[in-house]
């Protein structure tokens, strides 16, 4: 390769993806997903499957059903510690093995620690493997089909890795900030009113930037919705399509409801050597970093920027020592068109950037969602490293509300001298000290929408949620009368900017907001 390579040096030596399609009375356990994965890893760096035994080091990503809410209370058998039920699976004793805590930036996170281990010593062969499941586990639930197979006898709890911190406060809780589908939309009307564009420009705007991606997930056989769609049917609000969170309809969502996994191999160029994978197969983990934004939402200096992922971006591209313009292939975080319009922006991207935005085809088509997308992305990634020798590939990952994020940069390209990954409270240290607005539970009197959304049923606009700010700049969150008037009137013309009163709601937990 003509570097003189580092013995203890972190390589990706092999990547697994897995999408069942097939009827959920005969759809793999959570188990035997991550082990199809992984033995898919093993085939891709054309070594024994025996290798999965000498494992030192083992994360398992986050399952959504672990995830804080009402997932963690469907009814069915669990998993008590995946890390140890697939090593078993495996036939492996890691001394290192891990759990990750909730959120979409785990599989670059985990990938950049077990970088870290490897480099430090501490590691010779690790495989970070995960997947997501719901599609099946909601048709069996709905049938009634049971789920023999899917829990075990382990008792003991995993380790974990990652920031275990609920993703919202009780009170926005209470005000329904703790789903995706409500909170990012906040994040996109922030991002229309700052720019000054209209509902309906902004819209044209989400189906232009979304259909590329569709396009890309049509191509790629792993995909759950292999379908390219026009930019005018990602908008336009049908049966088929209906508004879930405003400005979101149906196609601008992750779909959660996915049979996925992935898995990656990794491990130092003395135990690949060892092993005899061969160097067309290897990838380079070259600049990576991880930091999480202001933790809360309404701690936020504001609802359209992202420090963390601008820091984050920054650090990964001064490790490896390159710049953006030296980027080749690109994948950002898509569960909602907000993440990718703030990571562009951070990044100093255009959103018709002539590279792409995705190689998945992104989480509302190709799937992956819950935990475990960016698995998918690396995996993806490095097959498209791997036919372009020498080119570099960007990776971001994003948990709970543009919370937690990770980035990686990846390449066939050795890395040349010490892999030397920063201790993430140096970035992080930075983000926690940023001024922000005070908060207020409480609030009363004159106030104006800072941003908001209209959150719709099936049959319809069901609340307005407000996060504004009082006479005093102080910010607060709230829901709106729920009458058709007010829910119609927020989106057929500009909400952000507007006056109203704030004051308690009648349920006695929830704060009102009634718009002038």
């Amino acid at each position: 390769m003509g570097v003189k390579m580092r013995d203890d040096l972190p390589v990706l030596i092999g990547a697994g993806q897995f999408t069942y399609r097939g009827k959920p009375e005969t759809s793999p356990s959570p188990l035997e997903l991550l082990k199809i994965a992984a033995e898919r890893a093993v085939g891709d760096a054309g070594v024994s499957g025996s290798v999965l035994a000498e494992l030192d080091a083992l994360a398992v990503i986050a399952f959504s059903i672990d995830a804080p809410g009402g997932l963690s209370k469907l009814p069915l058998p669990r998993l008590a510690n995946p890390p140890a039920s697939l090593a078993r699976a495996l036939g492996a004793e890691p001394a290192w093995s891990v759990y990750t805590e909730t959120g979409g930036n785990s599989p670059q996170q985990a990938v950049n620690v077990i970088c870290d281990r490897i480099a430090q010593g501490q590691s010779e062969l690790a495989l970070v493997a995960g997947a997501e499941f719901l599609g099946s586990l909601m048709k069996r639930l709905k049938g009634g089909l049971g789920f023999d197979g899917w829990g075990d006898d382990l008792t003991e709890a995993p380790g974990r890795i990652g920031d275990p911190r609920p993703g919202v406060t009780p009170q926005e809780a209470a005000h329904g900030l703790g789903y995706p589908v409500n909170t990012y939309p906040l994040f996109e009307n922030a991002l229309r009113a700052r720019d000054q564009r209209s509902l309906e420009d902004h819209q044209v705007r989400l189906g232009e930037l979304f259909s590329p991606f569709s396009k890309v997930a049509a191509a790629n056989p792993n995909a759950w919705f292999p379908v390219e769609r026009s930019p005018a049917e990602l908008v336009t609000v049908t049966d088929r399509n209906r508004m879930i969170s405003y400005p979101y309809p149906k196609y601008l969502n992750a779909i959660m409801e996915v049979d996925q996994s992935a898995a990656v191999l990794i491990c130092s160029v003395r135990k690949a050597r060892e092993l005899g994978v061969p160097e067309d197969r290897w990838v380079f983990l070259h600049g990576c970093a991880d930091a999480a934004d202001l933790w809360y939402p309404m701690d936020r200096q504001d609802f359209h920027s992202s420090p963390a992922i601008r820091l984050t971006g920054e650090r990964a591209f001064e490790m490896a020592g390159i710049g953006l313009a030296d980027i080749d292939i690109i994948d950002l975080y898509s569960c909602f068109p907000s993440a990718v319009q703030v990571a562009a922006e951070e990044f100093g991207l255009a959103l018709d950037d002539p590279r792409g935005l995705t190689v998945t085809g992104g989480l509302p088509y190709f799937g992956g969602p819950g935990n475990n997308y960016a698995l998918h992305s690396i995996a993806e990634m490095m097959a498209r490293l791997r036919a372009r020798p020498g080119a570099y590939g960007l990776c971001t990952a994003n948990g709970w509300f543009l919370t937690k994020q990770s980035v990686g940069i990846y390449s066939t390209k050795p890395v040349d001298g010490d892999w030397i990954r920063e201790a993430p409270s140096v970035i992080q240290d930075r983000i926690d000290a940023l001024p922000h607005p005070e908060i207020i539970d409480r609030p009363t009197g004159p106030a104006v929408i800072e941003t908001y959304t209209v959150v719709h049923a099936r049959e319809g606009a069901r609340m307005g949620i407000v996060i504004g700010r009082d006479a005093a700049g102080r910010r607060f969150v709230a829901h709106t009368p729920d009458d058709a008037a007010t829910l119609l009137d927020l989106e057929a013309r500009e909400g952000v900017g507007r006056t109203g009163v704030v004051g308690p709601h009648p349920d006695g937990v929830r704060n009102l907001f009634v718009p002038d």
